[in-house]
Formats: C-alpha cells, sequence, structure tokens
C-alpha cells in the first residue's frame, strides 16, 4: 500500500479557495472594512515583503474573529458542495480515485481552511491535515488552533500522523514553493500536474 499526499489549493483546483470562503462567507460591509484594516498588509504582500502565511492569517483574523462557528461550518458545507466541486482539476480528481480504487491511503495537506475542507474530503473519504480555526465557546477567535499548514510544517504533521516507513511508495503532489518540503517526502514527486526528478525541477517551471 502507498500513501498520496496532495496539496490542494492550485493542486486538486485550478485556483486559491481560501480568498474565495472568505467572500462565500463575510459579509461586504466585513469585507471592506477588513481591505482598508489590512491596506498595509496587502501592499506588502504584492511587494514580496509580507510572506503568503502571514497575509493569510491576517485576512483569517480579520474575517472570522467572532463568528459563530456552527456557522461558519454550514457555510463551509455548502462552499464545499457548491463552490469546490467546479474547482476541482478533473485529472486530479482522477488521480485522487486512481490512488483510492488501489487501496492506498490519501491525505490532503493544506494550508486551507478546515470548515469547507473537512466536508469535501470526507465525502471523498480522504485523510485530512490542514489549518483549523480556532474556537472559544463556540465562537472563533479569528485565530489557528496551531500553525498554519504550509510549508515545513505540511511534512511535520505528515510525520506525526504516519509511519512512512509502513508505505512502499510515497507519492507528493503540489504546485507551488510552498510545497517543496512535502515533495521532499516522495519517492514519486508530482508538480503542477507533471512527474518530477529533482527538487531544482521547481525553479525552472
Amino acid at each position: 500500500m502507498d500513501l498520496a499526499l496532495f496539496d490542494f489549493d492550485g493542486t486538486i483546483t485550478s485556483r486559491d479557495t481560501f480568498t474565495d470562503f472568505v467572500r462565500f462567507a463575510v459579509s461586504r460591509r466585513r469585507l471592506i472594512a477588513g481591505q482598508l484594516v489590512l491596506m498595509p498588509l496587502i501592499v506588502g504582500y504584492k511587494l514580496g515583503v509580507v510572506p503568503t502565511h502571514a497575509i493569510r492569517a491576517a485576512i483569517a483574523h480579520a474575517a472570522f474573529r467572532g463568528a459563530d462557528h456552527a456557522r461558519l461550518r454550514e457555510l463551509g458545507a455548502r462552499f464545499a458542495r457548491e463552490v469546490i466541486r467546479d474547482l476541482v482539476r478533473p485529472s486530479m480528481q482522477s488521480k485522487i480515485e486512481w490512488h483510492l480504487a488501489r487501496g492506498d491511503t490519501v491525505a490532503v495537506v493544506s494550508a486551507s481552511l478546515d470548515v469547507y475542507l473537512e466536508p469535501w474530503c470526507a465525502e471523498l473519504g480522504l485523510d485530512l491535515l490542514c489549518t483549523r480555526i480556532a474556537v472559544s465557546d463556540g465562537v472563533a477567535t479569528g485565530r489557528y488552533q496551531g500553525k498554519d499548514c504550509c510549508g515545513p510544517e505540511k511534512t511535520r504533521r505528515v510525520r506525526e500522523r504516519y509511519d512512512l516507513t509502513r508505505y512502499e511508495v510515497i507519492h507528493a503532489y503540489g504546485d507551488t514553493h510552498e510545497d517543496a518540503e512535502l515533495l521532499a517526502l516522495g519517492q514519486k514527486k508530482h508538480y503542477r500536474g507533471k512527474e518530477i526528478v529533482d527538487l531544482a525541477e521547481l525553479g525552472r517551471r
């Protein structure tokens, strides 16, 4: 039996779902207020000064702090059902189904949020390691439960969840440099839909 590790945004899907979900779940008034507050960080992100994980955390805080968590989960289930299905790349859907048919363990390892990834993964029977919204007394704090699941954190969580020596082959799928550590776990590495041999190939694509 093999282990297949899939990044989500841009790998399984055709575009980022984090910002799509923010627009889906947050009122227009709150979106506008958040944009004004976060404008310096947004400018810094576009200039390459603010890293992706930092801008994601800031957006999550502005968007979800004080939100009813049960309502967020309802919106996440709707988002998975109404939006994500149309964003999944057919080639990746086929690859996931191929792994499942072989009896492989298949996991999504993503910086995107649990409230919509959980229902989507549950429907397909996939394991999930992802960024989780922290909750206190049924209310979202706007912060994460643990770390943002990107970069080295992806590898740490995979090693924590799985005994990698149990698997004949590890397959890893990613689409950005944030997936480099995840791809490094794989004997078979797939970057933007193509199998690669060396991580140095990331810089040439």
